[in-house]
Order: structure tokens, then C-alpha cells, then sequence
């Protein structure tokens, strides 16, 4: 829930970026935002994630404002796929499993299956060991995209966010994309920013 949320950079805080946004998202359910570069729709995004705090108004998750809550524990509860996916230079379980270590080689698979991704997984080397170089080079981007997707299906949160999630990719991708999103996102609640 946002409440008259604004948002103003440190460097300029006299030129607001957001004013005054007012939303109750309920929860499971999905909100598109849609606006032209540069009109805040990233910025909402990171603000949700606590990469920023509101200079104006409160935005509470669950009834909570994400100040309260210790910053790792809320980090475990938001998600974000951007169209710039972020991609470490470790293995495919690294990468997979960054954010919860103790996830075991069966749960990645179960998600791996469920998301359709177990044929491109038999085709690397080394499966879940094989090694991916920093920003997921060798990699198309659709890989990428769907590694990101599989990395927030096994984290699990309460929220996520898609912040133009597959701007970038060719059809045949798009439409494995569009199939994992439709699985993560049933009974999620999610943000969905695209620029179109």
C-alpha cells in the first residue's frame, strides 16, 4: 500500500520524481504499470525493494512499514526481475541459490521442471555446476531472464516485481517466459513495469 508517496533524488530534492501516489494492492493480486521512461516506474520499483526509502508519505507491506522490519528479512520477502538480470560469475546452483544456500539439488530441479528449463539445463556441461561468467556471459538473454525468473521462484516471496522482465528476447523465449511467469506469479502478489 502506497500513501502519498513521493520521491525525490538527494541531489535534487526540489525535482520530485514521484508525487503524491496513493494504491492498495490486495494481496495475490497483479498490478501493471505502464508509462513512458523516465515517469517514476522504476523508481516505485526500487522503492519497494528498499533501495530508496519515500522522501514523502508512507508505503507499507502487509500492513507493515518496511522500515520496521530488519532489511535482509524484507529483502527475503520482495523480488525483482529486471531486464538487466544479474548474474554472478559462479555456478548455475550458485546462482540459482544465492539468496537461500540451503536449498538442495532436487528443489532447484522440481523448479527447473516446473518452469521448463531442464532441457537448456542438459545442454551446459557440467548441469546445476556448471560455471557462468560475471553478468551471465555466454548466455542469451533469455537464458538469463529465465535463470532470474527460477532464482525468485526459489527464494519465494510475498512480492515481485518485473520491471520489463522480457523487453529483450526473441519469440520462441518470450513464450517460455511468459509460461514461467504465469506459474510464479499464481497466488503472488506482483508488480509488472513495462515502458511500452
Amino acid at each position: 500500500e502506497l500513501d502519498q508517496v513521493g520521491f525525490s533524488y538527494a541531489d535534487e530534492p526540489e525535482e520530485q520524481v514521484l508525487r503524491d501516489i496513493s494504491l492498495h494492492l490486495q494481496p495475490g493480486k497483479v498490478l501493471g504499470l505502464l508509462g513512458r521512461t523516465g515517469s517514476g516506474k522504476s523508481t516505485l520499483a526500487r522503492l519497494l525493494l528498499r533501495l530508496y526509502d519515500p522522501t514523502a508519505g508512507e508505503l507499507r507491506i502487509g500492513g507493515r512499514r518496511p522500515t520496521d522490519v530488519p532489511l535482509p528479512l524484507y529483502r527475503r520477502q520482495v523480488a525483482i526481475v529486471t531486464q538487466d538480470v544479474q548474474l554472478f560469475q559462479a555456478s548455475v546452483r550458485d546462482n540459482l541459490t544465492f539468496f537461500n544456500p540451503l536449498i538442495d539439488d532436487e528443489e532447484i530441479m522440481a523448479v527447473l521442471a516446473e518452469l521448463g528449463l531442464t532441457d537448456w539445463l542438459d545442454t551446459l556441461p557440467a548441469g546445476l555446476a556448471s560455471e557462468l561468467s560475471a553478468g551471465g556471459g555466454g548466455l542469451s538473454a533469455g537464458q538469463a531472464q529465465l535463470l532470474a525468473l527460477a532464482r525468485v521462484f526459489l527464494l519465494d516471496p510475498g512480492l515481485v516485481i518485473l520491471d520489463e522482465a522480457s523487453s529483450r528476447l526473441d519469440p520462441a523465449t518470450e513464450q517460455l517466459l511468459e509460461r514461467a511467469i504465469d506459474k510464479l506469479l499464481q497466488n503472488r502478489t506482483a508488480i509488472l513495469v513495462a515502458h511500452r
